[in-house]
């Protein structure tokens, strides 16, 4: 069988195969279902300084090949993240191998850097920074939209941040790989990518917008071909690895992403509809592998750019 094993910023992983932030809680929630000695780590919920109840109203929709999300980062805080949740996350790997990766976000540079500085103290192996959170001091506009700002927030953050940094990009950025250089240049180790992309639905029934905020995130397969054309950009623009995510949901959705030069593969939307997903996933891309006469997944990363 093809050896899935490969490592991220210096990280063991069991396989390039984890779980998206937001979708597979802290990882213990999908124990009963998964054989977690195939994932190679879990992104745990996104997380704010201080914490957050998130979005009113409806905050999940199905649409034809994807999921729209409106759930406005609903989390504990850091603190308890590092209190309750954590030490959750720490048992699984100690049973399975699976790596700890901390999803940051924020709404000022100010909080970005303290939640930073107290993951410094825990036992994460990565943190993940999402920069796709509205930036409160320019007018709501996301971190994640113009190189810039993406630059400028991740160097705060490199500062303090003592953990493997890897910063998770808006598909909504103006330029992929002028995002992908400004990271870079301001010390990301990683980049993963991408996030959900903006959409809208309507009740017609209701005459009005689905979601309370009228545009939400659309996931799942649908976005998948406009993601591994982004995850292409950020493989040619960067030395640093790259982490793809964005509607996979088998063994060849993730091979392709591979193939395309990424590090290791995020399982998201998937996950809510088979919560088996990242085994799936990681077994299929095991036996394509071994069909396409690959010993390993490291022969096959990057294959596909010549």
């Amino acid at each position: 069988m093809a050896d899935l094993k490969t490592t991220l910023l210096g990280v063991p992983l069991n396989s390039p195969v984890l779980g998206a932030s937001g979708t597979a809680g802290y990882g213990p929630e999908y124990e009963p279902f998964v054989d977690y000695t195939k994932v190679g780590g879990i992104c745990g919920k996104g997380l704010t300084l201080h914490g957050q109840f998130g979005n009113e109203g409806a905050r999940l929709y199905e649409t034809p090949s994807g999921l729209i999300n409106s759930i406005g980062l609903q989390n504990p805080g850091v603190a308890h993240f590092i209190d309750v949740e954590l030490p959750k996350m720490l048992a699984l790997k100690q049973k399975y191998g699976t790596a700890v990766i901390a999803n940051l976000g924020g709404h000022s540079e100010e909080e970005y850097v303290e939640g930073a500085r107290l993951l410094n103290g825990s036992a994460v192996d990565i943190v993940e920074l999402n920069i796709s959170c509205p930036n409160v001091k320019a007018g709501g506009m996301a971190y994640g939209v113009k190189a810039k700002d993406a630059g400028a927030v991740t160097a705060m953050v490199r500062k303090v941040c003592q953990k493997p940094l890897m910063v998770k990009l808006s598909p909504q950025a103006e330029s992929i790989p002028d995002m992908c250089k400004a990271v870079e240049a301001a010390g990301a180790d990683a980049v993963s990518l991408v996030n959900t992309f903006q959409s809208c639905a309507i009740d017609v029934y209701r005459r009005r917008p689905v979601f309370e905020n009228v545009f939400a995130g659309l996931s799942g397969p649908a976005i998948r071909p406009i993601a591994l054309r982004m995850v292409w950009q950020a493989v040619g623009a960067v030395r640093i690895p790259v982490v793809g995510l964005g509607g996979i949901a088998t063994g060849r959705d993730a091979l392709e992403f591979i193939m395309a030069g990424a590090a290791a593969v995020q399982v998201g939307a998937a996950n809510f509809a088979d919560p088996r997903a990242m085994q799936t996933v990681a077994e299929g891309l095991c036996a394509l592998l071994d069909e396409l006469g690959f010993a390993s997944v490291e022969e096959a990363r990057g294959c596909a750019r010549g």
